[in-house]
C-alpha cells in the first residue's frame, strides 16, 4: 500500500560520478567514502529529506508508539545495587534525563548517597554521548571513566579524586573501553587505537603524571589481533589479553607489582583460543584445543602453559562450554545444550555439580555484576519473550534463587496474555534450525497474520531470545515476531558458527531463508505480510536474502548494514579489515573473492522488484561505515524495478549504535516501528 503527502517528494537521484580515487568504471559511487566532501553530505543530507518526507504521513503515528513504548517504562529507576568491600555501587535514572546516574552507598544501603558521576551534565552540549570505561580505584578514592562525544568509539580517559570531586590534570586521548588499576592504587593500565580503531598497544600511566610520559608496555603489531586489559576477580592480577577471531594468547601480571613484567599464559598458537580465570595457586582455562566445543583445564599459576593443563571437563560433542567464572568455593560454568544456555555450579569443596535450570521452552541468561571473590552468592540475569529483564542472586551452597528485581513494565503487562515457543525449520542441507517465537495468545496460525523476523547469524554470536516491553507495540497489533537461530551463530554448538563462515558463509542466508518458508508453510504468515530486520551483520544477512529471494519479503529494515563486503574487506586501511579476514576469508585470495563477490548485497544489486526497504546509516560509524548503506542506497535507486519505498535515514552525529540517548533511541525505535506498520498496510489510510 502506497502512501503520499499532499505534495509528494521527489526521490533522490543517481548521485553523480565524482572523481576520488579508485575506479568509478566498477564502482560508480566510490567517491561517497569521502566525508569531508560537499558532495556527499550533501546526498546523506537529501536522502534524509527524503525520508523525512516520505513518512510525514506517520509521524502521528511515530509520536503514538513513542508514548506507547515510554509509558512501559520505569523513567524514574533504580538498578540493583551490588557490593565491592564496604561499597555498594548502582545507577539510577530520572525522569526526563537522557542518561544514568552512578552512585554507591557506603556500610549499607541505609547510607546517604554519593554520586559518583551524572552522565546528564557531562552530556551537555552534545548531541553524542557515550561512557567507555567506569572503574573506582582498588581504594575506592578514585574515579576512572572514559567518554566518548561523537560515536565513533574512540574514548577520552579522566580520573577523579572522589573526596574532592576534582579532576586529576591528564587527559588521555582516544583510549578504548578497557582499563585495570593495579593493587597501588596510582597505577593504570590502558589501550590505545591505531589508524584503524583498533586498540593495539598497552600502556602504564601512573596517577597525575603527564601521559607523555607513561610506558608502552606492549605493541600488537599482527593487524588481525585486538588487545585489550583487565583484571582477576580475585584481585590478583593484571590480564592482557590478545586476540584475533582464532586465536588468543594471555599474559599476567602481579597486580600487587604494577610495574613488573607481564609473564605469558601459552603462547599464540593459531586456530587456539583460550581464556583463563584465577582461583588460588590455580588458572583455570576454557579452551578449544582439540575440542571444537571448548574443554575446561587447570595449571598452576607458576607454569601455566599448555604442557601442564589437567582436564577438569572434557570436550563434549553435544555441550558448548561458554566461559568459567570461580569463586572461592565454587566454579560457575556457563553451558549450551540443544541449543539453549545453562548454567552448571560446581562445588569445589566437596566436588559436587548441580544445574541451574528454567522453565521456559526458549529465554536468555547471563552473568550479572559478580565483582567479588569471597563470597556463596551469585548474580545473574534472565529474561525470555515473554518474561521481563530479572536479575537473580543465587546461593551457591544451598541452591537457592532469590528474585532482586524484575523489570517493571507499566500499563498493566500480563504476561499469561503471551505465548513463546520454540520451533525448528528444516535447513537445505537437513539441518535442523531453532525459531524463538512469541505472539499474543488467540493467534491461530492461518496464514493471514504479520510475522516480523529476524537474525544475525556471524561472529558465533547467539541471538538472545529476550524480552523487549517496545516490542509489544508490534504483539498487541497482532504482529508475530521471530528469530532464526541459524548458522553463523553458536546456538547449536561451535560447528554451528564453523558452518555459517569463510566458504560456509550462505549456509546463513540458505537457513534464514529456510526458516521464513517454514514460517509460511506452517501458516504463520504468507509473503504479503512478512517483514524481516537485521543490524550490522545481520544486515548483511538482509541484503543478502532480499537479493536471492526479494519475493519472500514484503519489507526489510536493515541497520547499518555491512553490505559491501568485498570492497571493505579489501581495504587494510579501514577499522576491522583485516580482522575479518578469519571470519569472511582473504579476497586477496581468488577463491575467497570469488566466493564473496557470489553474495556480497551491494555487488549483487540486479534489475529486478525489490520489497519495501529501511536502511539506516550513523555518519562516525567505525564498524560499518556510512558510505556502505548510502552506496547500496544509490545503486538500489537505479537498479530496482518496482515502485516499493526505499528509504535510507543517516544519523550524522551518531556511530554503529545510534542515538546515544535513552528518549532519542525510543524515537528511532518509533520510526522503525511506524515504517513496517505502514508498508504492511497496519494503519489506516
Amino acid at each position: 500500500m502506497d502512501r503520499k503527502t499532499s505534495l509528494p517528494p521527489v526521490a533522490p537521484q543517481e548521485p553523480k560520478v565524482l572523481s576520488l580515487h579508485g575506479d568509478e568504471r566498477i564502482d560508480p559511487y566510490y567517491w561517497m567514502r569521502d566525508r569531508d566532501r560537499q558532495e556527499v553530505v550533501a546526498y546523506l543530507e537529501a536522502e534524509n529529506d527524503y525520508t523525512k518526507a516520505m513518512m510525514q504521513h506517520t509521524e502521528g503515528l511515530q509520536e503514538q508508539l513513542y508514548q506507547e513504548i515510554l509509558g512501559r517504562i520505569q523513567e524514574t529507576d533504580l538498578s540493583v545495587p551490588y557490593r565491592k568491600d564496604e561499597y555498594y555501587y548502582y545507577s539510577r535514572t530520572e525522569e526526563g534525563k537522557n542518561y544514568p546516574i552512578y552512585c554507591r552507598k557506603k556500610g549499607s544501603l541505609d547510607a546517604p548517597e554519593e554520586v559518583l558521576l551524572d552522565q546528564n551534565k557531562l552530556a551537555e552540549g552534545h548531541e553524542f554521548f557515550s561512557i567507555g570505561t567506569l572503574q573506582v580505584s582498588p581504594n575506592h578514592q578514585i574515579l576512572a571513566y572514559s567518554i566518548d562525544t561523537t560515536g565513533a568509539e574512540q574514548y577520552t580517559l579522566y580520573f577523579r579524586d572522589l573526596n574532592t570531586q576534582e579532576l586529576y590534570p591528564e587527559q588521555i586521548l582516544e583510549t578504548y573501553v578497557s582499563l585495570a588499576w593495579g593493587n597501588d592504587n596510582r597505577t593504570v593500565f590502558y589501550t590505545t587505537l591505531d589508524d584503524t580503531n583498533r586498540p593495539y598497544k598497552l600502556f602504564r600511566h601512573r596517577l597525575g603524571t603527564d601521559s607523555s610520559q607513561d610506558a608502552l608496555v606492549y605493541c600488537e603489531t599482527d593487524e588481525s589481533f585486538f588487545l585489550s586489559v583487565g583484571k582477576t576477580r580475585s584481585q590478583a592480577y593484571i590480564v592482557m589479553g590478545l586476540e584475533s577471531k582464532v586465536t588468543s594468547e594471555i599474559h599476567f601480571l602481579d597486580a600487587n607489582q604494577p610495574e613488573g613484567e607481564f609473564q605469558v599464559v601459552h603462547p599464540r598458537q593459531q586456530g587456539m583460543e583460550y581464556d583463563i580465570e584465577h582461583h588460588g595457586d590455580t588458572f583455570y582455562i576454557v579452551t578449544n584445543d582439540e575440542a571444537i566445543n571448548f574443554k575446561l583445564v587447570k595449571a598452576p599459576v607458576d607454569a601455566p602453559g599448555k604442557a601442564n593443563w589437567q582436564t577438569v571437563l572434557p570436550h563434549r560433542d553435544d555441550v558448548l562450554l561458554s566461559g568459567v567464572s570461580a569463586f572461592v568455593h565454587h566454579l560457575v560454568i556457563y553451558e549450551r545444550k540443544a541449543g539453549l544456555p545453562t548454567i552448571r555450579i560446581q562445588n569445589l569443596k566437596i566436588g559436587e555439580d548441580n544445574y541451574i535450570t528454567f522453565p521456559e521452552p526458549t529465554y536468555s541468561i547471563s552473568e550479572g555484576t559478580n565483582p567479588e571473590f569471597n563470597t556463596q552468592v551469585l548474580r545473574f540475569n534472565y529474561a525470555s519473550l515473554v518474561s521481563p529483564y530479572a536479575v537473580y542472586d543465587y546461593h551457591l551452597d544451598t541452591g537457592d534463587r532469590e528474585l532482586k528485581k524484575e523489570t517493571e513494565v507499566l500499563g498493566g503487562y500480563d504476561r499469561t496474555q503471551y505465548q513463546s515457543d520454540r520451533i525448528f525449520a528444516t535447513a537445505t542441507d537437513g539441518r535442523k534450525i531453532p525459531i524463538s517465537i512469541v505472539y499474543k495468545k488467540g493467534i491461530q496460525p492461518d496464514g493471514t497474520h504479520p510475522l516480523f523476523l529476524t537474525g544475525y547469524g556471524s561472529y558465533g554470536a547467539n541471538y538472545p531470545a529476550s524480552f523487549s516491553s517496545a516490542r509489544l507495540s508490534l504483539l498487541d497489533r497482532g504482529i508475530i515476531f521471530a528469530i532464526a537461530h541459524i548458522r553463523g551463530g553458536s546456538e547449536m554448538g561451535r560447528h554451528w558458527y564453523e558452518e555459517g563462515k569463510f566458504l560456509h558463509k550462505k549456509n546463513t542466508f540458505t537457513d534464514f531463508i529456510a526458516c521464513a518458508e517454514y514460517l509460511i508453510e506452517q501458516n504463520w504468515t504468507n509473503c504479503d505480510r512478512l517483514a524481516i530486520s537485521g543490524g550490522s551483520a545481520g544486515g548483511l544477512l538482509m541484503g543478502a536474502v532480499m537479493n536471492m529471494r526479494p519475493d519472500l519479503f514484503q519489507v526489510v529494515v536493515a541497520d547499518v548494514p555491512f553490505v559491501d563486503v568485498v570492497t571493505t574487506i579489501l581495504d587494510p586501511d579501514l577499522p576491522l579489515s583485516v580482522l575479518e579476514w578469519e571470519e569472511w576469508g582473504n579476497p586477496n585470495d581468488k577463491t575467497y573473492y570469488d566466493y564473496m563477490k557470489s553474495y556480497s548485497p551491494y555487488d549483487n544489486v540486479e534489475a529486478k522488484a525489490y520489497p519495501h526497504l529501511l536502511i539506516t546509516a550513523g555518519f562516525n560509524d567505525s564498524r560499518v561505515a556510512y558510505w556502505e548503506p548510502a552506496k547500496w542506497t544509490a545503486k538500489l535507486r537505479v537498479m530496482k524495478t518496482d515502485d516499493n519505498v526505499l528509504l535510507l535515514k543517516t544519523n550524522m552525529g551518531a556511530g554503529h549504535g545510534g542515538a546515544s540517548g535513552r528518549y532519542d533511541s525510543l524515537k528511532e525505535v518509533a520510526f522503525e516501528y511506524a515504517f513496517l506498520l505502514d508498508r504492511l498496510g497496519l494503519i489506516e489510510a
